[in-house]
């Protein structure tokens, strides 16, 4: 069925930025909601940022001011523009719909590493 699969991760200094990217295909993209999720070494799965279908946004408190979420619907992508990256950010990221996430279904997920 549907399918989501994050891309763009890497390595990045401490106060460097980053776009991930999520690919989105048997799903209506302009009629859900999608989030960001993000697992640390050794810690459990959080939620970092959501988009609504009509656009509006929001944040966990450790992101709010250097994420941004966003949603290309003729390209048929999320997005997740990282700025201002901490250590503390370093995790493997997810996307997902609300959906997906409380049937615990997810993608292959993208490293993001932040180190300097």
């Amino acid at each position: 069925q549907g399918q989501l699969v994050e891309s763009g991760g890497g390595l990045v200094q401490p106060g460097g930025s980053l776009t991930l990217s999520c690919a989105v295909s048997g799903i209506v993209i302009n009629w859900n909601s999608f989030g960001w999720y993000r697992q640390a070494p050794g810690g459990q799965r959080e939620w970092v940022a959501q988009i609504t279908a009509v656009g509006s946004t929001n944040y966990a408190d450790s992101v709010k001011g250097r994420f941004t979420i966003s949603r290309d619907n003729a390209k048929k992508t999320v997005y997740l523009q990282m700025n201002s990256l901490k250590p503390e950010d370093t995790a493997v990221y997810y996307c997902n719909t609300p959906q997906r996430a409380n049937s615990n279904s997810w993608g292959p997920g993208t490293q993001v590493t932040v180190s300097g």
